[in-house]
């Protein structure tokens, strides 16, 4: 599918603070999106890679998805008891590295890491609490993320969820028509956790998604094939993700009828889908929505220990060569510097928090030695 030349996205309310009265990150400006800024973004890759052209830090694996969660013990039975995951480890932090990779004064801390097939996901407790996810979130917001989580079979899935009376997003589970080629006959369905992370369901017919997926097994749930955020601009994206991280595109299509509609609970949704792979791990996709507009901005207030702030772990080498390319593009970066982490039990030399040009948080981690091998495995 042809790409889109570089457009003006739809003028977008963005919030001063939480609403009041809702039941909900992290601050500062840089995450209102303009067309100038999208074309500065551009102009700067375009410098540091053509003119300047050292070698950028390559991205080997994204290696988890983490959460942000208020009470990790009914978050962790959740996971555990309705969608299978196994609990692999539990750990607690307090450290002042841990604050400044989460861009906080300071920081006390509980982490539980869960796994389903060969994917993991990360829960984290804040002793200081920040804010809930807003009760009248959409699907569109720009704060949005998700994991699609395969399933062998979506209707006994959708049946475990419903009686064990999950929160849905999703009237019920949707099969995207025939006449997308990209995505026809992929079922997907939308609900929520205990704390109101939108999550998905996703079963793919034969000759669509990973063969992984296709392989013969008696459980339900199988693992994550990507995670889904909500984009301003494709091409400005493509140039953080594909052009400077080095990611590949994997696949593109639209979605829009009354589908996606359902689905998404967004009233004339046309979604432009883009998915991105590394060496190894999930994919991210993008959902840039060309209807409706309207979707929100993070509010500047907003924190690394709110339950709206998700982040992908990525696993580089050269850390300190992409923090350098990152400053240089402007990005906003959450860690106040690079953090050793090998005494919080990463297995990594060292970490930093930066956001994506819409504000979405990715960890990079520079892999420790003694690990690399078993990584790539």
């Amino acid at each position: 599918m042809r790409l889109s030349t570089l457009r003006s996205p739809p003028r977008t309310p963005q919030l001063d603070s939480w609403p009041v009265e809702h039941c909900a990150g992290e601050p500062e400006s840089f995450l209102v999106q303009s067309a100038a800024r999208s074309m500065r973004f551009v102009l700067m890759l375009f410098l540091l890679f053509v003119v300047v052209a050292p070698a950028v830090s390559a991205v080997h694996q994204i290696q988890s998805v983490g959460l942000t969660v208020s009470d990790l013990d009914r978050e962790v039975r959740f996971f555990t008891h309705i969608l299978q995951f196994e609990e692999v480890s539990r750990t607690d932090s307090a450290s002042q590295d841990t604050a400044q990779l989460l861009g906080l004064s300071r920081a006390k801390l509980k982490v539980a890491v869960l796994k389903l097939g060969n994917e993991r996901i990360t829960l984290t407790e804040h002793q200081d609490k920040g804010q809930p996810i807003p009760s009248d979130s959409r699907s569109n917001d720009r704060w949005f993320q998700h994991i699609a989580i395969v399933v062998r079979d979506m209707d006994g899935a959708y049946d475990r969820l419903r009686r064990s009376k999950v929160k849905f997003v999703s009237t019920t589970p949707q099969t995207l028509p025939v006449w997308n080629k990209a995505a026809a006959g992929i079922r997907a369905f939308y609900f929520r956790d205990p704390e109101d992370h939108v999550l998905e369901i996703i079963w793919f017919p034969r000759g669509k998604g990973d063969p992984k997926w296709q392989i013969e097994t008696g459980n339900l749930f199988l693992g994550i094939d990507h995670t889904a955020i909500v984009i301003s601009d494709t091409d400005t994206s493509l140039g953080f993700y594909r052009d400077l991280l080095g990611m590949r595109v994997a696949g593109e299509s639209e979605n829009y009828g009354v589908e996606q509609e359902h689905l998404n609970q967004v009233f004339g949704a046309h979604v432009r889908i883009t998915a991105l792979r590394a060496e190894t791990g999930p994919g991210i996709e993008f959902l840039e929505y060309l209807t409706p507009p309207g979707g929100r901005l993070l509010p500047e207030t907003s924190k690394s220990n709110d339950l709206v702030f998700w982040h992908t772990d990525i696993t580089v080498d050269h850390l300190d060569d992409l923090e350098s390319k990152l400053k240089g593009t402007g990005m906003k970066l959450v860690s106040s510097r690079a953090v050793d982490l090998r005494e919080e039990g990463y297995g990594k030399h060292r970490g930093l928090i930066a956001r994506d040009p819409d504000g979405h948080a990715l960890e990079f981690l520079q892999e420790d030695v003694e690990t690399t091998s078993s990584v790539r495995r």
